[in-house]
């Protein structure tokens, strides 16, 4: 238990301390912000601060900081510092410098800041990537609530040839087509407020009640070899149950990279990127942006914690099956467990909420760029329909193979996973060449480091896994330093020069 109050102490205090040293880097003032310049009653629209950062804590927390820390915490107690260490200096950074240069630069889509701060080239590769991974995570976000719903909540069979599951599908299908079209006052800027509060209770339920049950947490300075209670594995041809060892999980399935794709939205996620233009639009000042951008992936941080805990504690306790593919039961059980069958099922609800409403600002977000790209008019709801149709087409072909092909939902969350965090090295590229363009390059290293860790983190994952190129692990490791190192040297070398082309044109 100890460890993870540590943890806990690591997050709060290290956002205190780091969050007002980016907010000191950047410098927001009181110019005027697009929510005024730009107002249009559709997507720039001034909203109060509070809504604002309930918006995007729900737009940003999908069922990655639960899954993800739920299948992660297997690792063992070292996720407990990992979490918030990565969080504070990595995850929060690229959302607070994402969202505030967006901001600064008129709310534009994350699409066109790369073409901004990159050349041409790196655009067009960011834009397709970008519009793929907000249409997987459209999908995903159908995907994973419906299950949860249908299983956990109302105890059907979720199978494909269930028609329940396809109703739930259907129904949240509906709503995301309404979310994604309709002026976002008229929708998320209604409801958000309701599910963050659902959220928030849920989370800090079961919070307060891994310490109520006793839950036992193993600390880093106890034997990893020995499990803390009863928890255990089964054994596949002769259903014996077997003692579970963190020590030797953490040995054999490579730490370093797989639990840094594995735990990604509670420490990194660069799909947070994605969604700050819509925020940026609605902020009545740039002064909330540490409110918003930073303290909300906090937040999210504090929610990756509390399940991984709350995970690491019905393992122990031998309640669930410590296996990462049996991460959406383990949130059941969680839930109930801890909670009671009536709270347990408010809480799931609060769980179901979280993918909801990322997947409806993914696929808004993802509106809202291609609109941009071509340059289509989104001035009515007939527009904005007929630009929607093909995008919510895509993404129920996407479910209808996850959901009848036996392997198809494991490819697509693990490309889901790997593209996420490489996602997040374009959102670094634009933060370092923007503080080179504005004077703060000798403050280049805070984007530097955490982009230089993901880079190497993401190669060398791609390089060794099956639905990558199979390398052998020692040399993935190589190429991953390896590239770790040219993205690091690249970007200095452009953001060098292209701070000396400001300075230069500025003095003449």
């Amino acid at each position: 238990m100890a460890t993870f109050i540590i943890g806990l102490v690591i997050l709060f205090g290290g956002a205190a301390l780091y969050g007002r040293f980016c907010e000191k880097v950047f410098g927001p003032d009181d110019r005027q912000t697009p929510a005024y310049a730009k107002q249009d009653g559709v997507d720039y629209i001034p909203m109060k601060g509070w809504r604002n950062s309930l918006i995007n804590l729900l737009n940003i927390a999908g069922t990655g900081p639960i899954l993800g820390p739920i299948q992660g915490i297997l690792f063992g107690p070292i996720a407990f510092i990992t979490i918030p260490i990565g969080n504070v200096i990595g995850g929060a950074m690229h959302d607070y410098f994402s969202g505030m240069i967006c901001l600064r630069d008129g709310g534009t889509q994350m699409p066109q800041m790369i073409k901004r701060y990159s050349n041409k080239g790196i655009f067009n590769v960011y834009n397709v990537f970008c519009c793929l991974l907000l249409l997987l995570v459209g999908a995903v976000f159908i995907y994973t609530p419906g299950d949860i719903a249908a299983t956990q909540v109302f105890n059907f069979s979720g199978l494909a040839t269930d028609p329940t599951t396809w109703i739930i599908y259907g129904v949240i299908f509906v709503y995301y087509l309404i979310a994604t079209v309709f002026p976002i006052d008229a929708i998320i800027g209604r409801i958000y407020p309701i599910f963050g509060a659902i959220l928030l209770l849920s989370a800090v339920g079961v919070f307060i009640g891994i310490f109520v049950q006793g839950y036992p947490l193993l600390n880093l300075w106890d034997d990893w070899q020995t499990p803390f209670m009863n928890a255990f594995t089964v054994d596949a041809a002769s259903g014996a149950q077997n003692a579970f060892s963190y020590g030797d999980y953490f040995d054999a399935n490579h730490f370093i990279p797989i639990f840094f794709i594995t735990v990604a939205c509670g420490i990194l996620s660069g799909f947070h990127s994605t969604q700050t233009a819509i925020i940026s639009r609605t902020m009545k000042s740039e002064r909330q942006g540490r409110m918003t951008f930073y303290n909300m992936m906090i937040l999210e941080g504090f929610i990756a914690m509390v399940w991984a805990a709350g995970a690491m504690g019905v393992y122990n306790l031998a309640l669930q099956e410590p296996n990462a593919s049996l991460a959406t039961g383990t949130i059941g059980v969680v839930c109930k467990d801890i909670l009671g069958p009536v709270g347990g099922i408010i809480a799931l609800v609060g769980v179901i909420v979280l993918p909801i409403t990322s997947g409806d600002t993914a696929l808004r977000a993802l509106r809202l760029s291609l609109a941009e790209t071509f340059h289509l008019d989104q001035s009515t709801n007939g527009k904005r329909m007929r630009l929607a149709i093909p995008v919510f087409v895509l993404a129920a072909g996407i479910i209808v193979f996850a959901k009848f092909n036996k392997d198809g939902f494991n490819i697509l969350w693990r490309y889901f996973a790997w593209s996420n965090q490489t996602l997040s090295l374009f959102a670094f590229l634009c933060i370092t060449v923007w503080m080179f363009e504005n004077g703060k390059g000798k403050f280049a290293w805070m984007p530097l480091i955490p982009g230089a860790f993901y880079a190497f983190i993401c190669s060398t994952y791609i390089a060794n896994a099956h639905i990558g190129f199979n390398i052998p692990w020692t040399a993935s490791y190589i190429i991953g330093v390896v590239f770790a190192i040219a993205y690091v040297v690249a970007l200095c070398l452009y953001g060098r020069k292209r701070g000396a082309a400001v300075k230069l044109k500025m003095n003449k």
